[in-house]
């Protein structure tokens, strides 16, 4: 199952019912106490109630009431899936479906002791006719009587099998008159319902910012011991250890036998056998303690925070990814709280694209919380879930997901656009659709630059800001001219794939103000690779043309030589493009791709404009 909301009400700040939506990569972003946390922790709660547990204080201090919710809503749920008894069913035909065909799942806590006491519901278009709207509670003896009392007759109902009853119950109702409301899944039948439901639930790994980062911890020390397990596990192993144990018992009777015939010398009244009693098996595991040394056999404890942390995130991935294999789902939520922290900005972006990469994979969604404008300008900004608090204290999520008005008010809230002391040195502004982008022309013009140093090299000239754009972002930016109080030219490079944007380049070199902007000739920027810098980054050639899918058919590729049925996806392809194969070109495989000079033309009149 994927988890599409969580919808909170009087759990914490969060007073009012408030819904958040969920893709495969959702970044929360607000300021410091606004309730980020609260969202990762709720749906630690719901998943496990293991790392942070529900407490009689998680209801909202801005209410009498003393009742909290806690609901998950899902979608791509199993078609087929047995809920009780042993027969085969589907949740649509159990009427257990939201108008929307989605699976929500209500947690109610009752706060008044100080243990919460916990009821699961599910909220579902379920019949509400009387004598039809309870099946779902009813055990198969209630159901057998159920439809015994309704006078309907058991002709190719399978009596043991609960589905088949209450679908011959419904399908004898005129109107089942279906409405919007609350199933009980604590009791009887619903229980158990409930137990084989939720072990189709994703699992969900929480990775908080504020734990300890020890080798000793049970993130890093949990997966180690599962490995000794496996080890000790092994045939091989079992069969030496065995010989070790039969040995040591050998020896240890060979032992028991010399003693007692030395003690029959000294008086044979004393003992008339002396046995060897093992109280019990050998304990190999707790004969292993591990710690762990990095390079140079420097301890993990020894590192600097930002490493230790690292190493434990890889850890935690470990450790959730064993919890998948061994459960009967298929989806995971990795739950990181603010991923930035102890992080030098290289550790950030590295730490961003492995998470954006494991967004990526099949059955994989990854929540991120922070309060950082680099990781807010860093990430997609359709992943963005804006919180910000109102007067009345109460957290408000902007429904705007994606949308371009969203990105204004984060950028002014969170500081993400630059101020002109941080652009004291910087004499033009060049735009771009994205941070690949960004990346891709700072290697072109450093290969080109090389050969001839009056070109600009666009990584390291500090008179140069790049500013990614984005996809949807970018005809809005234009149009609004957020870059203008800055009161610098702007050069606007696009890929020529979107047709929109061809508009937008007409739109800055209308301006009469020294901006301009041009499309490339070529598809997009990966059609300047060279197949050479591509087979030196991948072991993989592809003929690479103008006009092609480059980074479709280095995904192919790769996967073709390994043998393997996943292909890699857009967004992580083109970032390994840009990470390996583009610092692989030279002024001399840019000429061979690029013979009208179309690259060295940009990087002229750039050159020319910073004077």
């Amino acid at each position: 199952m994927k988890l599409q909301s969580i919808t909170l009400r009087n759990f914490r700040c969060y007073q009012d019912k408030t819904a958040i939506y969920f893709d495969d990569l959702t970044t929360i972003i607000g300021r410091n106490d606004s309730g980020k946390s609260s969202i990762l922790e709720a749906l630690e709660i719901f998943f496990n109630n293991g790392t942070i547990k529900i407490d009689s204080q998680d209801c909202s201090v801005l209410s009498d009431d003393k009742i909290l919710e806690i609901a998950c809503e899902f979608t791509e749920f199993p078609p087929q899936l047995v809920l009780d008894a042993n027969a085969e069913t589907s949740l649509d035909r159990e009427y257990l479906l939201t108008r929307n065909g989605t699976l929500k799942v209500l947690k109610r806590y009752d706060c008044t002791g100080s243990n919460p006491k916990e009821k699961i519901f599910i909220l579902a278009c379920h019949p509400s006719t009387l004598q039809f709207h309870d099946l779902i509670e009813l055990n198969n003896a209630k159901l057998k009587k159920r439809l015994s009392s309704l006078g309907i007759k058991a002709n190719g109902v399978l009596l043991n099998s609960n589905p088949s009853i209450r679908s011959a119950i419904w399908n004898s109702c005129e109107n089942l008159n279906l409405k919007d409301q609350e199933i009980p899944l604590t009791k009887e039948n619903g229980k158990q319902i409930w137990d084989k439901l939720k072990i189709h639930l994703p699992v969900f790994a929480l990775f908080r910012s504020d734990r300890p980062s020890m080798d000793s911890d049970a993130e890093v020390q949990d997966p180690m011991k599962l490995a000794i397990s496996t080890a000790l596990a092994d045939q091989d192993i079992k069969e030496k250890l065995e010989e070790v144990t039969n040995a040591v018992r050998d020896k240890a009777n060979e032992l028991a036998k010399r003693t007692h015939q030395m003690l029959g010398h000294i008086d044979p009244s004393l003992a008339q056998e002396l046995i060897p009693e093992f109280k019990s098996d050998p304990q190999w595991q707790k004969l292993f303690s591990l710690s762990l040394n990095s390079d140079q056999g420097i301890a993990v404890n020894k590192r600097g925070s930002g490493v230790r942390r690292l190493i434990l995130v890889s850890f935690f991935r470990a450790e959730a990814k064993r919890n998948l294999e061994n459960s009967e789902c298929d989806n995971i939520i990795y739950g990181f709280e603010e991923p930035e922290t102890s992080q030098h900005p290289d550790n950030q972006r590295i730490l961003l694209e492995s998470l954006q990469d494991l967004s990526n994979e099949a059955g994989c969604q990854v929540i991120l919380t922070t309060h950082s404008p680099a990781i807010a300008g860093s990430l997609p900004t359709s992943s963005i879930r804006f919180i910000q608090k109102a007067s009345n204290e109460q957290p408000q999520v902007r429904t705007e997901v994606g949308d371009d008005r969203l990105l204004q008010v984060v950028s002014e809230e969170l500081g993400v656009l630059p101020n002109s002391s941080m652009l004291q040195h910087v004499k033009l502004l060049l735009c771009v659709e994205g941070v690949f982008d960004v990346e891709a022309l700072g290697a072109l013009s450093r290969a080109l630059h090389k050969s001839d140093t009056t070109l600009p090299d666009l990584q390291s000239d500090t008179r140069v800001a790049f500013v990614p754009l984005g996809g949807g972002a970018l005809k809005h930016w234009v149009e609004k001219r957020y870059l203008k109080n800055l009161n610098l030219p702007e050069v606007h490079i696009y890929d020529n794939d979107v047709a929109k944007y061809g508009e937008v380049i007409e739109q800055v070199n209308a301006r009469n103000d020294g901006s301009w902007g041009v499309l490339t000739k070529k598809k997009e920027i990966e059609n300047y690779l060279h197949p050479q810098a591509i087979k030196c980054s991948f072991g993989v050639e592809v003929q690479v043309g103008d006009c092609n899918d480059v980074p479709d058919l280095v995904a192919k590729a790769i996967a073709q030589a390994k043998k393997s049925s996943q292909i890699m996806k857009p967004n992580p392809i083109k970032r390994k493009l840009t990470r390996l194969a583009f610092p692989k070109m030279t002024s001399e495989r840019i000429r061979e791709r690029d013979p009208q000079g179309e690259v060295r033309e940009w990087l002229c009149r750039i050159g020319e404009m910073l004077g």
